[in-house]
């Protein structure tokens, strides 16, 4: 071995020497001067003798280099050893993964990737002694974490370097980056690699540089420019950041540039235009923004750009209708806006386009359809309006078609869809009409149809349905009638098959079924009637079935379900149940997702008993008695996470534990019932955790701090007693929904609230709370809701809760709040309050007309991209806000807060002086009260700016002059009271004004004209038509003139929606706004 290791520190020389230096070597050997003429042949045979000198020294390395790394059976790899052949005895050149160079027999290529190789690179391997090496492969292999020698740097006449996948760490040397001969450098799927990239020279060689799904880091340096052979750079799923360089326009040799998912920002360089010899570009999965510039269209050659998951906006530019060579274009999760670019429509080799998730608008252009290469289009997740052109079904290389979540409308019209390839077709979530045509059912190639919640009418017909392919169908939530047609439940290749939330009537039939493939059923909502068959037991590939709430006036049997052996989920919820109360036994399925609320049980289901693999049960709105068993306590022990027994008649447990004892479960809602006794601790893995409206009484125990995962403790309307424990504040950073409201606490606030508080609501209101507010809620960044209404609070205005970026609802009502509510910082916060109720205090002072001036959220109508109501609350859904409003000896209880509700009660406090002109610039308010204090001067003309204002109580102040006639302009506003101050001169006239009665205005003795009885003199009062008025933002069609004509009545409440509302749109009203009705307490 040493002489093997002399030798090959030897080898350098050998195979360098010049001739002076071979002539040096002979002698030393002891070799003769040959004659004059024998001198050249000589010399010959002396280069032939070193030359098999250095192939010995060669193959010696490489035997060496072997035993450094050695094959590892157990690397994960699959791979073939390429050393396996190498033997000592033979040729090196010939070994496998070798190759020579012809003329002088020195290792030009060493490819050992995917060798199965393991172990460290170290600094000193022989490796380092192949200095005429130019190519060099050892990808997929295992170094066991090494870090890279710079002694790479010594191999300088390297053109090729792949190291890809090779489990290296550490930084990598930057040198090797500048070796001059180099063109490829490969260090991909080396995620704990890391490095930067150098200052680039001019004259470099690199063509390839793929640093994909490493940590390498940094900024992209303008010395880029100087790549320019470059023709491949991958810095996909890196860590680089920072701007694109303009400087990346002068490389222009590039073919593919992927800046894939790092942590790149700013906006495109104009220069990416430059780059004209690209075909693929992809900047997705970044922070990128601005506008695309329209220099894009200059990559004539490019088949692949992908720009998703950015934050792009602005329109999409039509010069991307000259990249006639493109095949994919996925633009997908920005912002970009504008209508679908009819320049898009000229892409004749465009295979993919993906534009979901954008803010597109207008009409789907017709021509889309004239494309025939493409094979999938997806447009979901926009606002684009109009009908679906037809030409997109006559398109023979179509497969996929995705246009679901957007306002598209009209019927379902396509002629001649013989020759459609669709496979899949997803129009869910718009607002299509008229009839399902047949033809969609029995197209050949279709797979999969999803039509969910559009208004679909009129029965479903088929015809030739036995040779449909469709695996899953959706036709959920549209206006279906008639009955279910049999044949669907016959079809061989159905898997899915979901038609809740329907009108389909008729009895169910199931005939012929043991050919049926379902897998999915569900047909919960619908007004189906008679009995479920028996037969029902003969899909036996059943899994999931849902036969919620489907309006069957007969007993449904729960048995004849149990014959179905593969079934898991079982939902039965609003239906009248009849179970058995015979023996059970271990034949029983074993079932995951048991859905049995609302079915008139007066007990727990004993066959409960040996569900033992249960993860949800619901069981609640029934009429279960008593205690909860103590068999009950085994169901699902190991594996339940949902629990729901609300709204029952439960009072306890049997025998409780001291935690309830199910070790998985993350949700548990006992809501509702009529619990006694101290409040039960559920498992450390709950994270939602429902409790409210029973009769619990005692403290709460201190091991409720130890329910670290908890994100929601909803306690309230209980009876218990004794102070908040402390903990609270800080015991779980992932608590997010905090409400104890309605009990029975004293003591003072817990002053621990934390840094890592992820608070968002916290509702104390309706308890014994007395003390200050603890300036450590300041730490509650995220906190929305902040609710202390109704307690004994003594303490000055906290201004200092402007800082919270996040608050939207603040109600201090009725405690012992007194002084100004000025802040003495020179920037006023609050941007973005919804609601803000300081009624029932002492607070005094003038209202600083500053403050309204940074209410931005009263000030700013939302978008309005979604037409549906959205409400405050847990974003998981398990959780809505709620708050009490307070009106003529009445108080409405929100169960849900709209989130377009804008509401200021400031009434009965002590303040005085002029109301701030500043209000009128709070343009979506919609409730005012500022009532039952000493305002004086006149009432601000700039309130008849107020456009969405519903009601309006400036009663029991001291306010003088006329009543503003811009207050005719509040089109909405349904309740109004001016009364009892010294208000003169005549009542506007005409609109709203003609609805209010005596009351709105009693107590002013200066007023006349209608309604009042005093009639003016002398005085010429300004008229105003009634006019049709566009709709209330509380929308969902209800016309306000409505509100008009209703509070003809002078019936008020609430948030002053009249009793014709209530009495006339009960479920709108119910469903919008979820009201209870209380006396005042």
């Amino acid at each position: 071995m040493k002489e093997l290791e002399s030798n090959t520190l030897n080898f350098d020389a050998l195979v360098e020497a010049d001739a002076d230096l071979l002539y040096t070597w002979k002698f030393c050997f002891g070799e003769e001067e040959e004659e004059e003429e024998e001198e050249e042949e000589e010399e010959e045979e002396e280069e032939e003798r070193v030359l098999q000198v250095g192939l010995v020294l060669q193959s010696s390395a490489l035997l060496q280099l072997r035993q450094e790394l050695t094959n590892s059976d157990d690397s994960g790899v699959s791979s073939y050893s390429k050393m396996k052949s190498w033997k000592a005895d033979t040729d090196c050149c010939s070994w496998d993964g070798v190759a020579c160079n012809a003329e002088n027999g020195h290792v030009k290529d060493l490819d050992l990737s995917n060798s199965g190789l393991y172990g460290p690179l170290k600094s000193n391997s022989s490796l380092f002694s192949l200095h005429q090496l130019q190519k060099l492969n050892l990808a997929l292999n295992n170094f066991n974490s090494s870090t890279i020698p710079s002694e790479f740097g010594q191999l300088v006449r390297l053109t090729s370097l792949s190291l890809s996948d090779c489990s290296l760490h550490g930084q990598f040397p930057t040198n090797i980056f500048l070796m001059p001969k180099l063109q490829t450098i490969d260090l991909s799927l080396n995620d704990l690699l890391t490095g930067f990239l150098p200052e680039f020279h001019s004259g470099s060689s690199l063509e390839l540089l793929d640093l994909a799904f490493t940590s390498f880091s940094g900024k992209l340096p303008i010395s880029i420019a100087n790549l320019e052979s470059l023709i491949k750079l991958d810095l996909s799923y890196t860590k680089f950041f920072g701007e694109i360089p303009n400087a990346i326009g002068n490389l222009k040799s590039l073919n593919i540039l992927d800046l894939h998912s790092c942590n790149w920002s700013g906006e495109v360089p104009h220069s990416i235009g430059n780059l004209t010899h690209l075909s693929v570009l992809s900047l997705s999965a970044n922070n990128f923004h601005g506008q695309l510039p329209s220099t894009l269209g200059n990559l004539a050659n490019l088949t692949n750009l992908s720009l998703e998951n950015n934050l792009f906006h602005g329109e999409i530019p039509s010069s991307l209708g000259n990249l006639t060579q493109l095949k994919i274009l996925y633009l997908y999760n920005n912002s970009f806006d504008g209508r679908f670019p009819v320049s898009l429509t000229n892409l004749t080799q465009l295979q993919l386009i993906h534009l979901s998730f954008n803010k597109l608008i207008g009409p789907i252009p017709f021509e889309i359809g004239r494309l025939p290469q493409l094979t999938s289009i997806s447009l979901s997740f926009n606002s684009l309006t109009g009908t679906i052109p037809s030409s997109l079904f006559t398109m023979t290389s179509l497969a996929v078609l995705d246009l679901s979540q957007n306002r598209l409308t009209g019927p379902l019209k396509f002629r001649n869809i013989s020759s459609s390839k669709l496979i899949s077709i997803s129009f869910s979530f718009n607002s299509l009409t008229g009839t399902i045509p047949s033809s969609l059912f029995t197209m050949t190639s279709l797979t999969s149809l999803d039509l969910t919640q559009n208004r679909l009418t009129g029965p479903l017909k088929f015809q030739n349905i036995s040779s449909s392919q469709l695996t899953f169908i959706s036709l959920s939530a549209n206006s279906l009638t008639g009955t279910i047609p049999s044949s669907l439940f016959t079809m061989t290749s159905l898997t899915v098959l979901y038609l809740i939330q329907n009108q389909l009537t008729g009895p169910l039939k199931f005939q012929n079924i043991s050919s049926s493939q379902l897998e999915i059923l569900f047909m919960s909502e619908n007004k189906l009637y008679g009995p479920i068959p028996r037969s029902i037991s003969n899909f036996t590939h059943l899994q999931h079935l849902d036969l919620s709430f489907i309006n069957l006036k007969d007993m449904l049997e729960l048995d004849i379900f149990f014959e179905l052996k593969r079934i898991e989920t079982l939902l039965l919820s609003g239906n009248n149940l009849l179970i058995s109360k015979g023996k059970i036994n271990s034949t029983l399925p074993k079932f995951k997702t048991l859905g049995l609320s609302s079915c008139n049980l007066r007990e727990f289901p004993i066959f409960l008993k040996v569900q033992n693999e249960l993860t949800y049960l619901d069981l609640s709105d029934n009429n279960i008695e008593g205690k909860v068993p103590k068999w009950f306590w085994n169901v699902g022990k190991e594996t339940l996470q949902t629990l729901n027994i609300s709204f029952n008649r439960l009072s306890g447990f049997e025998q409780p534990p001291i935690i309830l004892p199910w070790k998985s479960l993350e949700y548990l809602d006992l809501r509702s019932n009529m619990f006694q006794g101290l409040l039960p601790i559920p498992p450390l893995s709950t994270k939602y955790f429902f409790a409210s409206n029973n009769n619990l009484t005692g403290r709460i125990p201190p091991m409720i701090c130890m329910l670290k995962a908890l994100q929601v403790l909803d306690l309230s309307n209980n009876q218990l007693i004794g102070q908040i424990p402390h903990c609270l504040g800080n015991f779980s950073s992932s608590l997010s929904v905090l409400n104890m409201r309605n009990n029975c606490f004293r003591g003072e606030l817990p002053g621990t609230f934390t840094k890592e508080s992820n608070l968002k609501t916290l509702d104390l209101s309706l308890n014994q709370i007395k003390g200050k507010i603890p300036q450590s809620l300041v730490n509650c960044r995220m906190l929305e809701v902040l609710n202390l209404g109704n307690n004994k609070l003594n303490d000055i205005f906290p201004f200092w809760l402007e800082s919270l970026p996040e608050l939207k609802i603040l109600i201090l009502r009725a405690n012992g709040f007194h002084g100004p509510i000025g802040s003495p910082r020179p920037n006023f916060g609050f941007s973005k309050l919804h609601v803000i109720d300081l009624s029932h205090n002492n607070f005094s002072g003038m209202l600083p007309s500053k403050y309204f001036n940074t209410w931005n959220a009263m000030q700013l109508a939302p978008e309005k991209s979604n037409p549906k109501p959205e409400y405050m609350g847990d974003r998981s859904g398990y959780y809505e806000d709620s708050i009490r409003v307070n009106n003529k000896g009445m108080e409405m209880e929100l169960v849900r807060i709209l989130t377009i509700f804008i509401a200021i009660d400031f009434s009965n406090n002590r303040f005085y002086g002029e109301i701030p002109n500043t209000m009128g610039n709070l343009k979506v308010l919609i409730v005012l009260n500022l009532s039952s204090n000493s305002f004086t001067d006149t009432i601000p003309s700039s309130f008849g700016d107020l456009t969405q204002l519903q009601s309006l109580d400036l009663s029991q102040n001291k306010l003088l002059g006329e009543i503003p006639q811009q207050l005719i302009s509040l089109t909405f506003l349904a309740y109004l009271n001016l009364s009892h101050n010294q208000l003169t001169g005549p009542i506007p006239q005409g609109r709203q004004f003609a609805t209010f009665e005596n009351s709105s205005f009693g107590g002013n003795s200066g007023l006349c004209g209608f309604p009042l009885s005093k009639k003016c003199e002398n005085i010429e009062i300004p008229t105003f038509e009634p006019r049709q008025e566009s709709e209330s933002s509380f929308g969902e069609g209800f016309n306000w003139k409505v509100v008009v004509v209703g509070y003809a009545s002078g019936l008020v409440i609430g948030l002053v929606l009249g009793h014709v509302i209530i009495s006339r749109r009960p479920d709108w009203f119910t469903r919008t706004f979820r009201v209870n009705l209380h006396k005042r307490r």
